[in-house]
Formats: C-alpha cells, structure tokens, sequence
C-alpha cells in the first residue's frame, strides 16, 4: 500500500511532527507485522526520527544545522540562494523507514517523525508513504 500526503511548512528551518499522519495511514492499512517507509520528495526538505517531549531538541536540531551549514557561503546560492537547505537536507537524508509491530509503528515513547523543512515555508510538501506487510 502506498498514500501520499501533503503537509504545509510554516517557515524555514523547522521540524514538524508528522506522527499522527503517518500513524493514521498505518491504521488504514490494518497490516500487524511489517515496515512503513515515510519519505519527502524534495532535494530540500528531510526526514528524522527524534525526540517528542518538548521542543528544545528540534530546535536544538535546526540551531545545529545554522552552525553546520550557515546560510549564504555556497556556491548553489548563486542559482537561487538556497546552497544550506541542499546541503542541509543531503545530511539528514529524506526517508526513515519504521517496523510494524502489532499493527502499530515500533516508535519507542520519545521518538516522533518529522518532517525537516530547510527551505520553507512552504504551501506543500508531499511525503509518500509506502507500506510492506510481512505476513504476505
């Protein structure tokens, strides 16, 4: 099973906790045992599995990659001044992919998925997500 689903991003640089759609998607799918794959189209945006109990690591997150990758020093940014949000969203890369585990995703009780916008805001991103059942 695969489904598409589309989240608007409200500024640049943010994580935005995707769970509750990914979960939903799990739901309608009714598998028990296997693997979904959540996965951003985009050469500017990732995807990350990290810590949901407040804010202060994704935001810790998006002060880290400032420091990493500073907006402004790149060469791509001649084209269409957006050289960080490549470079950023190369490093976390776009897809996670998550066990199945009687008929729930395998996410321990401080994990969430996100979605990484390094180039927003943005109107649409689409992320599809692509369900294996095992059982099959």
């Amino acid at each position: 099973m695969q489904k598409i689903i589309t989240v608007s991003t409200p500024q640049h640089n943010i994580l935005v906790d995707i769970t509750p759609d990914v979960e939903e998607v799990v739901k309608m799918a009714g598998i028990n045992c296997g693997l979904v794959n959540v996965y951003v189209q985009g050469a500017t945006a990732g995807i990350m599995i990290q810590e949901n109990w407040d804010n202060s690591v994704q935001n810790d997150v998006v002060s880290l990659m400032k420091k990493l990758i500073p907006a402004g020093a790149w060469e791509h940014d001649a084209q269409d001044n957006n050289g960080d949000s490549h470079l950023k969203a190369g490093l976390v890369g776009p897809g996670e992919t998550i066990p199945i585990v009687n008929g729930k995703m395998g996410l321990s009780t401080w994990q969430n998925i996100f979605l990484c916008e390094f180039d927003g805001p943005r109107n649409s991103r689409n992320i599809v997500i692509t369900l294996i059942d095992s059982e099959r």
